[in-house]
């Protein structure tokens, strides 16, 4: 079975830093597009930022400049380098899965980020 397991929130002031993991099993890693997504209370999921098999990577504007996403394929795992944390980035972050051409997306359960003073 495909299993995603985050790990690395936590609470951090307004300009702080945090770097979540995200690791995988059940599945050849290498073989997959990882993304960050987060969902506020009472907000729609949204993408955070991807990582492609080839290691291309994207990000919502919001986050530009700020986040990093890479993957450690020795490791099977997908890290979000988080800098200069607003409170805007309050979330429970998800890390997401999926084979390119694939319909079918595999869900870690999330970790939260809480982003105050």
């Amino acid at each position: 079975q495909v299993q995603l397991v985050e790990s690395g929130g936590g609470l951090v002031q307004p300009g702080g830093s945090l770097r979540l993991s995200c690791a995988a099993s059940g599945i050849t890693f290498t073989s997959l597009d990882m993304a960050w997504y987060r969902q506020a209370p009472g907000e729609q999921r949204e993408l955070v930022a991807i990582i492609s098999t080839g290691g291309t990577t994207n990000y919502r504007d919001s986050v530009k400049g700020r986040f990093t996403i890479s993957r450690d394929n020795t490791k099977n795992t997908v890290y979000l380098q988080m800098n200069s944390l607003k409170p805007e980035d309050t979330a429970i972050y998800y890390c997401q899965a999926r084979r390119p051409f694939s319909q079918r997306i595999y869900w870690g359960q999330g970790t939260q980020v809480t982003v105050s003073s």
